[in-house]
C-alpha cells in the first residue's frame, strides 16, 4: 500500500537533469506542464517533443490505476500480453460495482455476494501479476490514489476519465482506455498527442459560500464540454495558493468535463500539509529539494500570455456559487440567477434528492463543510424537504468522519450513508420510483449529469454544485433557494438564515482507520491460478480481433447515424450494465442503445437493411455480422464525450463495425477506437453529415493506401442508386496504422512478447 519513496526520488533526479536540458534547448522559461512532460519522455524521443506543434509523443508514466469496471477488460487484455508481472506500480480499486440502495452495510454485503465472481477474479489476477488490490468498500479509486500514491511532478495513467483528480497533488494524471494501460503495464511507452496549454490564473480568495467546486463549474461554463480537448490546464496564482489540496483535486477532477487531457497545480504548502497528514513526510522532504522544478518558472506566471495557448482569469473574491445543468455539466448558472433561469426553462423547482460524494467531492473537508450546514438545520429545528445521501471517499475518510462526529451530524437529519464507492454518480443507484419516469430535480456534488446517468430516468433534471450548496438546497427543497439571501422556516414557523459553511481542511486529530482494505500481491505470483468459468455471464476470456485483410472495405451498411450528443453513456451505458463489463459478448447488448437515430429521433431503433424492419441497434449489428456484412457508425460533434470506458470501442469492434465517422471526437474515445483496430474518422466537410441517408451502403475506395496525413474517400451509395463521395480525415500515425493492420494494438504486443 505504501508509496515507493525510492521511485519518487529517481523521478526527481531525472526531472532535474531533463528539465535543465529542456530549458537550455528551448531557450525560454517552462510551464509546470512542460516540466513534467519533458521529464517523463520515453528515452530516445526527447528532442522530438521540445517546442510546440509536435504530433504524437511517447512517454514513460510512473504508475497505473484501474477501477473494477474497467480493470476487468484491461486485465483480460493484459493476460494476453505474455508478461509475468506489471512493469510499473499498478493498483486495482473496487468502487464501481456496489449498488446504492439501503445503506453502506447492507449494500456492500449484497455487492460482495452478487459480484463475488468478479471481485475474486480481480483479486487473483492482481495477486498473480504483482498488482495492489483495494477491496470493495475500501473507497473510490481517485480519493485512494490521492491519499496514498499521488505525488507532485509524477505522471500517472488510469482506466477512468477522472484519473485527472490527482492533479490536485501536482501530478499529470491522465485517463486512458485499458489497452493504453496494458502498454504501460507491459513495459512499453505510452503515446499521447502533444497537448496545447491552457492557463487559468486564480486571483483573490474563496470565502463564504463559494467553494473550489465553483471554480471548475465556472471554467466549464466558459470552455464548454469540448473547449479543453487536446489541452492540459494549468492553474496558478494567489487564489491557487490559498486553496486546499483536496479542493484542487475537485477542480482537476472535473477537467474531464471540459475534455481536457488533464489539469494540474504547482507544488505548494497545501500539498505539503496534505502529504504530511497522509503519512508521506518522506515525499515532502524529497519534493522540497526540487521544489522549483515542481512549479512553473517564475517568468511564466509573471507574464502568462507568452507561455500558454489560452489564458483564463478568475477572481475568486468575486466568484459566485454555481449550479450547473441540467443534462450537461457546462451549463452554468450563478445561484443568484437560478430563480429566473429555472422559471424561464420550466425546470422542476422542487428538489427531491441531495447527494454528496463521488470521486469529485468526498474528502474530509467536503464532508465537514456540508455537515456544518446540516448541523445548523438540526440546531434550528428545520426539517429537510428533500432526501439526502452521502458517499464517503474512502474507508479512511469514513472512519475519521465517524470518529469526529460528522456522520452522526448527517444522520440526525435522516441522511442515508452509502458505501465508500461511486454509487449514484455512475448510475449505481436503486432509486425508488425512478422507473415511473416522472419529471423531477436532484442536486449533487458529482461531476456528470447526463440524461439518465444517476437513476436511469430521462426526466430527472440533475444539477451539479458544491457539497455545501447541495446541503442547503436539499434542506430547503427548492432549486431556486439562495442561501446568501434567502431565509428558511423552521418547524415553529420562525425564519432562519443559514450562515456560511465551515469545515477543517484536514482533521485536527489526524486521519485514522482500522482496515483500509488493501491487499498486497504475492511476491511471486507464478503459481497463482486465475480461473474464468466458460459458462460465466460476468467474465469471458478474450479472443484476438482479426487482422485487416489489406483490402478496401466494401458493401458496408450504415448501422446508425447518431444525432446530437453521443457520450460514452449513450454508446455503452453504465448502471445495471456494469455487471457485464468483463464479458464482451454480453456487454455488447447495450451498444449504442442510448444514441438517438437521426432519421426517426428515437433511441435504440434503427433500420435493418437486410429485412427492412426497425430493431434494436445491437440486434441489427449482430444480424449484419452474422451475414458477413460490415457496418459503420456516423456521429456528431465530440463523439464519445465522457468516460474512458473502452467498451464503447470494443463493442462496435466485436459486433462488426469497421469505422466510426463523426464531426469530431473526444480524445480518449478516439484513441480507444484506434487501439481496438477500428477506423476513427472525421468529416473533412462537416456538412457532409447531412448527405448520409438511412439506406446507405458504404464503400472505401482508397483504404489500401492508408497512410498518415492522407484522407480517405468513402462512397455512400443511396437506395436510388445515386452516390456521394465523402472525404474523411484521420489522425493515424505509422504506429497506429500498424495497430489497425494487426487488428488491434494488443495483437502487436502479443506478437512481440
Amino acid at each position: 500500500m505504501a508509496f515507493d519513496i525510492e521511485m519518487i526520488k529517481k523521478v526527481y533526479d531525472s526531472m532535474k537533469t531533463r528539465v535543465d536540458a529542456a530549458r537550455e534547448i528551448v531557450g525560454r522559461p517552462l510551464t509546470l506542464t512542460e516540466k513534467i512532460l519533458y521529464s517523463h519522455l520515453w528515452d530516445g524521443t526527447a528532442k522530438q517533443a521540445y517546442g510546440r506543434g509536435v504530433d504524437y509523443v511517447d512517454f514513460a508514466p510512473d504508475r497505473v490505476a484501474c477501477q473494477d469496471a474497467t480493470a476487468q477488460m484491461a486485465l483480460l487484455q493484459f493476460m494476453h500480453a505474455g508478461k509475468s508481472k506489471a512493469a510499473v506500480p499498478t493498483t486495482v480499486h473496487c468502487d464501481h460495482l456496489i449498488l446504492a440502495k439501503n445503506g453502506a452495510e447492507s449494500d456492500l454485503a449484497v455487492a460482495n455476494t452478487q459480484s463475488k465472481e468478479v471481485f475474486d477474479f480481480l483479486s487473483s489476477v492482481s495477486d498473480k501479476y504483482g498488482i495492489g488490490f483495494w477491496k470493495p468498500g475500501s473507497g473510490i479509486i481517485h480519493q485512494i490514489v490521492l491519499e496514498n500514491y499521488a505525488f507532485p511532478g509524477g505522471m500517472m495513467i488510469g482506466t477512468d476519465s477522472h484519473t485527472v483528480n490527482a492533479g490536485g497533488l501536482g501530478m499529470l494524471a491522465i485517463g486512458v482506455g485499458g489497452a493504453d494501460a496494458v502498454d504501460v503495464m507491459s513495459g512499453m511507452s505510452w503515446e499521447l498527442k502533444f497537448p496545447k496549454l491552457i492557463g487559468v490564473k486564480l486571483t483573490g480568495k474563496l470565502s463564504g459560500w463559494t467553494a473550489p467546486k465553483d471554480v471548475i463549474l465556472k471554467v466549464a461554463d466558459i470552455l464548454t464540454v469540448k473547449g479543453g480537448t487536446g489541452a492540459i490546464v494549468e492553474y496558478f496564482g494567489e487564489g491557487a495558493l490559498n486553496m486546499s489540496c483536496t479542493g484542487k483535486g475537485t477542480i482537476c477532477n472535473m477537467g474531464a468535463e471540459i475534455g481536457a487531457t488533464t489539469s494540474t497545480f504547482g507544488y505548494d504548502d497545501s500539498m505539503r500539509r496534505y502529504l504530511t497528514a497522509t503519512d508521506r513526510q518522506d515525499v515532502v522532504d524529497a519534493a522540497d529539494k526540487v521544489a522549483s522544478y515542481l512549479t512553473a518558472d517564475p517568468e511564466v506566471y509573471a507574464d502568462p500570455e507568452k507561455y500558454f495557448d489560452q489564458l483564463i482569469e478568475i477572481n475568486l473574491s468575486e466568484l459566485e456559487p454555481h449550479i450547473n445543468g441540467p443534462f450537461t455539466p457546462d451549463r452554468g448558472t450563478p445561484v443568484s440567477q437560478m430563480k429566473a433561469e429555472a422559471a424561464a426553462n420550466g425546470w422542476p423547482i422542487k428538489v427531491e434528492w441531495g447527494l454528496i460524494g463521488s470521486c469529485t467531492n468526498s474528502s474530509y473537508e467536503d464532508m465537514a463543510r456540508a455537515a456544518s450546514i446540516v448541523n445548523q438545520a438540526v440546531e434550528h429545528g428545520i426539517t429537510p424537504k428533500a432526501e439526502f445521501g452521502i458517499n464517503p471517499g474512502s474507508e479512511q475518510i469514513r472512519y475519521t468522519i465517524e470518529r469526529d462526529g460528522i456522520i452522526s451530524t448527517f444522520e440526525k437529519m435522516g441522511t442515508k450513508v452509502f458505501t465508500n464507492a461511486c454509487g449514484p454518480c455512475i448510475g449505481q443507484w436503486d432509486r425508488a420510483g425512478a422507473d415511473k419516469g416522472e419529471k423531477n430535480t436532484i442536486v449533487h456534488s458529482f461531476n456528470r449529469n447526463f440524461s439518465k446517468r444517476a437513476d436511469g430516468n430521462p426526466n430527472t433534471h440533475a444539477f451539479v454544485t458544491s457539497p455545501e450548496m447541495v446541503a442547503a438546497l436539499a434542506i430547503s427543497g427548492r432549486l431556486d433557494f439562495n442561501p446568501l439571501t434567502d431565509a428558511l422556516l423552521n418547524d415553529n414557523g420562525e425564519e432562519v438564515r443559514l450562515t456560511a459553511p465551515f469545515g477543517d481542511e484536514l482533521p485536527k486529530r489526524g486521519f485514522a482507520v482500522e482496515d483500509a482494505g488493501f491487499q498486497a500481491p504475492a511476491v511471486d505470483g507464478s503459481n497463482v491460478q486465475v480461473n474464468v468459468n466458460p459458462a460465466s455471464d460476468r467474465l469471458q476470456l478474450l479472443a484476438p480481433f482479426e487482422a485487416w485483410d489489406g483490402k478496401n472495405i466494401t458493401g458496408a451498411k450504415l448501422l446508425i447515424k447518431a444525432f446530437g450528443k453521443c457520450t460514452t453513456d449513450h454508446i455503452s451505458m453504465a448502471g445495471p450494465w456494469l455487471r457485464f463489463r468483463g464479458h464482451l459478448d454480453n456487454i455488447s447488448n447495450n451498444m449504442l442503445i442510448g444514441a438517438i437515430n437521426a432519421f426517426n429521433q428515437k433511441a435504440n431503433s434503427v433500420k435493418n437493411q437486410l429485412t427492412g424492419e426497425f430493431e434494436a441497434v445491437p440486434a441489427v449489428a449482430r444480424a449484419y455480422k452474422a451475414a458477413g456484412v460490415p457496418s459503420i457508425v456516423v456521429g456528431d460533434h465530440n463523439y464519445g464525450e465522457g468516460s474512458s470506458r473502452e467498451h464503447a470501442a470494443m463493442e462496435p469492434r466485436f459486433l462488426g463495425v469497421k469505422a466510426v465517422l463523426v464531426k469530431s471526437f473526444a480524445r480518449i474515445h478516439e484513441t480507444n477506437l484506434k487501439k481496438q483496430g477500428l477506423l476513427g474518422l472525421t468529416f473533412a466537410n462537416e456538412a457532409d453529415y447531412d448527405k448520409i441517408q438511412e439506406d446507405d451502403t458504404v464503400n472505401f475506395t482508397d483504404l489500401v493506401d492508408f497512410a498518415p496525413g492522407k484522407p480517405l474517400s468513402l462512397e455512400f451509395v443511396h437506395s436510388d442508386g445515386s452516390k456521394d463521395v465523402i472525404l474523411a480525415n484521420h489522425t493515424y500515425n505509422e504506429g497506429q496504422i500498424g495497430w489497425y493492420k494487426a487488428g488491434s494494438a494488443l495483437n502487436l504486443i502479443a506478437a512481440n512478447a
